[in-house]
């Protein structure tokens, strides 16, 4: 990852610029004619670190949302509600799609999958 790059003649933040022509990441000055090869071509990385009550949130929110499709062909074995809103995601851990269920009674929010 890259970290904050400074100029060799006057200490100012060095940017990143493309070179079109020979296609490679220059750190150019805006203060001095200063720049230098990028020695990696990542200039920025932004990781989201979730808590596992981020991820139950998120899936009680589903519920509400009116872009995703709803089915009255399942039951929920929590409440016994007879809507459920589904989508296809991958699950931690398996290989491929899963479909997963979330109750539509406001009181519930029961998840399963099939």
């Amino acid at each position: 990852m890259s970290t904050m790059k400074f100029c060799r003649e006057c200490n100012n933040i060095l940017y990143p610029k493309e070179d079109r022509d020979q296609k490679i990441l220059l750190y150019a000055c805006r203060n001095c004619d200063h720049q230098e090869v990028a020695d990696n071509n990542c200039v920025y990385r932004n990781v989201v670190h979730h808590s596992a009550g981020e991820f139950t949130q998120v899936l009680q929110d589903v519920a509400g949302d009116p872009t995703l499709p709803r089915t009255k062909s399942v039951r929920c074995a929590v409440c016994g509600h007879g809507e459920a809103v589904f989508f296809q995601a991958t699950a931690r851990g398996e290989e491929g799609m899963t479909l997963f269920f979330v109750c539509c009674n406001p009181s519930c929010g029961h998840r399963w999958r099939e």
